[in-house]
């Protein structure tokens, strides 16, 4: 594939693709990269979302990107601006990992990563969107690419090489 056409992710981010390229994001801890891919339009979005719950965000302009209960609706919606059609759409993600030691005093804020990744998951059920892979939790930092052709997902992270989703 020509590396050329790379559309970055950057942090609390999120695109669409339509088409030969990939979209591509860096810097997942806690934060979960989220990619919705339909096959038939050849459509992919990824998400790069560092929060679960919009309710917590400070008055102001809300980033929808940042949070899991805002970013999935919105990447549904500019796919479907692209021709996707969110009954054909699947999801995978990589992240949510628990990048701070868990001990039994931790508090349930603390532990972002677990709840990112619930979070998506329960949004997703809403949409009727089903998780056909993951690559999440653990302690380690990741890496993702999709593919908006053939809907593969590219997961690399130290210490565990390459994988595909």
């Amino acid at each position: 594939m020509n590396t050329a056409h790379i559309v970055k992710v950057g942090m609390a981010d999120l695109n669409v693709l339509a088409g030969e390229g990939l979209l591509k994001t860096t810097g997942l801890g806690s934060c979960v990269g989220l990619t919705l891919f339909d096959k038939d339009a050849q459509v992919g979005g990824m998400a790069h979302i560092m929060l679960p719950d919009s309710r917590i965000a400070r008055d102001g302009a809300l980033n929808k990107a940042k949070f899991a209960d805002t970013a999935i609706p919105e990447l549904v919606s500019r796919m479907e601006r692209l021709g996707a059609s969110v009954g054909r759409m699947v999801a995978k993600m990589a992240g949510g990992a628990q990048m701070f030691a868990a001990g039994p005093n931790m508090a349930e804020w603390m532990r972002i990563g677990p709840r990112n990744v619930d979070m998506c998951r329960a949004v997703l059920s809403d949409l009727r969107i089903p998780v056909v892979a993951e690559d999440t939790g653990g302690n380690i930092g990741r890496t993702i690419e999709l593919c908006c052709v053939t809907g593969i997902l590219t997961v690399r992270s130290v210490n565990r090489g390459v994988k595909e989703l």
